[in-house]
């Protein structure tokens, strides 16, 4: 069963990134004492939203729902939901599709826009880490066109309805999916925003095919979390567990299972790509070293950290702005619109300075 008291603590991360209102958010969990009334207690406030006509709210609180993973009947029906009232919202709002692969060793669903047979255009892939589905990045699809890209937002194996097993070889579902959608998308000009662990598996996949020439990632890990023995004494329980789960293996065993996942320096000095990664100065759950690995090894790294936990719940603004920004600066990107970007992240970055006194 997940400790209650962590599941409270990790998911505020995820409701500020779907734009849930921190006193809703508050709320809503001081009302659930026990673990067990997890998904009920997201699901009953999901159905007043969606029977408001609110159906993106609705789908972020099916979402917590099920959070970190599916263990149950309770979980399953608030993915089902979430994964519902997200495709009733899409409906509404014309420029996002649907798109099912069948890939060996499982089904891989996501959220596109933009791919077109007559006019391929660059392709941003967008995943999650190992608690978060596709419905929460998929919005961020909307966005794209007035960047002249298209876009493809999924999950990484075993979350979500990706029923890929998620092991070493996560990093070949980038290939897998540029091959799929090469006829309607530049796939010679893919960009990965790969958030947390799949930041891990899409470097790995940069290491290997030259179509992706961008990794943006935020909080992934890359070699110490495999190998440091101490520092994985001290990871929570919910990341520990939701591993385990992924992997099918146990809490106990987890680690050894993960010990050869380490990207080598070799593999690092293979990505042609730039990278860029968004660290956390107080992350509980990726070690400090990673930052300095990725800078040893790669070839092209820049780097923004935040004084702030996991995930830098408390900069989402800036993250985003620096994320698009970056993608901008990767793709060579020029003119007004970039200009103004780097003034509001100049801007955001003085404001958080001065809160923080």
């Amino acid at each position: 069963m997940n400790d209650l008291a962590e599941l409270k603590r990790y998911v505020v991360a995820h409701g500020r990134a779907q734009n849930l209102p921190p006193a809703h958010l508050a709320r809503l969990l001081g009302g659930i004492e026990r673990e067990p009334s997890w998904a009920g207690a997201w699901v009953a406030a999901g159905e007043r939203l969606e029977a408001a006509g609110d159906l993106l709210a609705a789908c972020g609180h099916y979402n917590l729902g099920r959070f970190p993973f599916v263990d149950g009947e309770s979980r399953r029906e608030a993915l089902r939901r979430c994964v519902a009232a997200f495709d009733r919202w899409r409906a509404r709002v014309p420029g996002i599709e649907p798109l099912e692969l069948r890939l060996p060793g499982g089904r891989v669903r996501a959220w596109t826009t933009g791919l077109d047979r007559d006019a391929r255009k660059p392709l941003l892939v967008v995943t999650g880490g190992i608690v978060s589905v596709k419905e929460q990045w998929a919005p961020v699809l909307l966005e794209l066109a007035a960047h002249g890209m298209a876009g493809l937002v999924t999950e990484l194996p075993g979350v979500g309805e990706n029923t890929l097993r998620y092991d070493r070889e996560a990093w070949t579902l980038y290939p897998a999916l540029l091959d799929a959608v090469r006829d309607r998308a530049d796939t010679d000009d893919a960009h990965l925003l790969a958030l947390s662990f799949s930041g891990h598996a899409a470097l790995r996949a940069a290491a290997r095919d030259p179509r992706i020439r961008t990794v943006l990632t935020a909080g992934a890990p890359v070699r110490d979390f495999f190998t440091d023995r101490t520092w994985q004494r001290q990871v929570p329980k919910v990341t520990v567990d939701t591993l385990a789960h992924l992997t099918g293996t146990t809490p106990d065993t987890v680690f050894d299972h993960l010990s050869d996942w380490a990207l080598l320096p070799g593999e690092l000095a293979a990505v042609d790509a730039g990278i860029g990664y968004v660290a956390s100065a107080r992350d509980e759950i990726i070690p400090r070293g990673e930052v300095r690995h990725l800078r040893a090894h790669a070839r092209r790294v820049r780097v923004t950290t935040h004084d702030d936990v996991h995930g830098s719940p408390n900069h989402f603004a800036e993250t985003r702005l620096w994320i698009l920004l970056s993608l901008m600066r990767s793709r060579g990107t020029w003119g007004r619109e970039r200009v103004a970007l780097a003034a509001r992240l100049a801007l955001r970055r003085l404001g958080n300075r001065a809160r923080r006194g």
